[in-house]
């Protein structure tokens, strides 16, 4: 026998359930995506407290090293790329655990590979040993450095160089390379203390944001909206055709299909305060004089409006949380429960950037990057509180 409520019905208990399922699936992404991020943190910080080189990493090389010089890593199979074009690099910083998303093996517009071998990170210099030559960036000259978001690429210039240069090397090293060539450099600059206090801020912060565990859906929270097809949507559809078709029939006049002019009520204005007609003066024609009133004026947004209204939603489904599609500000740090009003992408919690609308109705927090909504339509539009 099924089970039901204390009104017989069913429906309440397949809600609960499903809902339940939801929110532990889309929690069970959140934690996984914090799991990735909290190892790869603590992985870091280990590597700045204990990655110092050796000079005897560096034996075997075609590279001689000077004096109090130490290998701090070899990266095999690197390649020596140029920009075809004048670029003005950002002066180098010390910022870490800066996350990048999947990293592509093409080539930036502009950017060709010249030459190839491996990599040397010393704690003076980046070295690339290649077929052709041997390629330094003294870290004392560098006066440009960025790492590419989309491509394993690391473009440097330097002081005494008019082109601009760089490093190719393998996706899978892409991220520990350019950690340990800030390391190095932060060395150079003695300032190796102020990486690692970044990543235990890093890690501090991370900390305070796991997500936390769903709370359980009773049968008693279900809603009449549950029964629906299509649910909260249809709902919203249906509230904001019940306002706009009233909206528009009073604002188109009446039909005279017999093609002669009746006489129409004036309609009294909304306000206070308002000049009465002028009574029409009488010709002695036959036909019936047509006596227009002031217009009613037509509601139009405020800032004050209430944002739960249909009109100031702007098309959002109705929430708690106040989230609409008209304006404001950016959200990049959603409620919890924004999942169980709007309709949320896979691996929703995975997204690091601010919450939009695909073309397909569902909600990304990827906002900001190129791949947003990449796999549903693409960017239709920003959500805004």
């Amino acid at each position: 026998m099924a089970r039901t409520d204390s009104t017989g019905s069913t429906w309440r208990y397949r809600w609960a359930r499903r809902q339940n399922e939801r929110r532990l699936r889309l929690f069970r992404s959140a934690e996984r995506a914090w799991r990735r991020r909290d190892d790869e943190l603590r992985r870091l910080r280990t590597l700045a407290e204990q990655c110092h080189g050796s000079a005897a990493a560096g034996e075997g090389l075609l590279l001689e090293l000077g004096p109090d010089e130490i290998v701090l890593r070899v990266v095999p199979a690197a390649q020596l790329v140029e920009v075809r074009h004048t670029a003005v690099l950002p002066a180098p910083e010390l910022t870490v655990g800066v996350e990048h998303g999947r990293l592509h093996r093409r080539l930036p517009d502009g950017v060709r590979v010249t030459d190839a071998g491996m990599a040397v990170i010393t704690n003076r210099r980046l070295v690339l040993l290649g077929g052709r030559g041997r390629r330094d960036w003294a870290y004392g000259r560098i006066s440009g450095l960025a790492h590419d978001p989309q491509a394993p690429v690391s473009l440097i210039q330097v002081l005494d160089r008019r082109r601009t240069s760089g490093v190719l090397v393998p996706a899978d090293v892409a991220a520990e390379f350019r950690f340990l060539l800030t390391l190095a450099f932060a060395d150079a600059i003695e300032q190796r203390d102020a990486v690692i206090a970044q990543l235990d801020e890093l890690i501090g912060e991370h900390t305070k944001a796991r997500p936390s565990r769903p709370g359980i859906a009773t049968p008693a929270q279900a809603r009449l909206l549950a029964l629906l097809p299509g649910g909260r949507r249809t709902a919203v559809v249906a509230a904001a055709l019940a306002v706009l078709v009233p909206l528009a029939l009073a604002n188109s006049g009446p039909s005279d299909p017999t093609g002669r002019e009746t006489a129409v009520a004036a309609t009294p204005a909304p306000v206070a305060a308002t000049v009465a007609p002028k009574a029409p003066r009488a010709t002695g024609s036959p036909k019936a004089l047509r006596v227009t009133g002031p217009k009613t004026p037509r509601a139009s947004g405020s800032p004050t409006a209430d944002r739960s209204s249909p009109q100031r939603r702007c098309g959002a489904p109705a929430n708690p949380m106040g989230y609409d599609f008209c304006s404001g500000e950016r959200i990049r740090e959603p409620d919890p429960q924004v999942c169980e009003h709007f309709d949320c992408v896979p691996g929703f919690w995975e997204g690091r950037g601010y919450l939009v609308q695909c073309a397909n109705g569902k909600i990304s927090l990827a906002g900001g990057s190129p791949r947003a909504c990449g796999l549903h339509g693409g960017v239709r539009r920003t959500v805004w509180h």
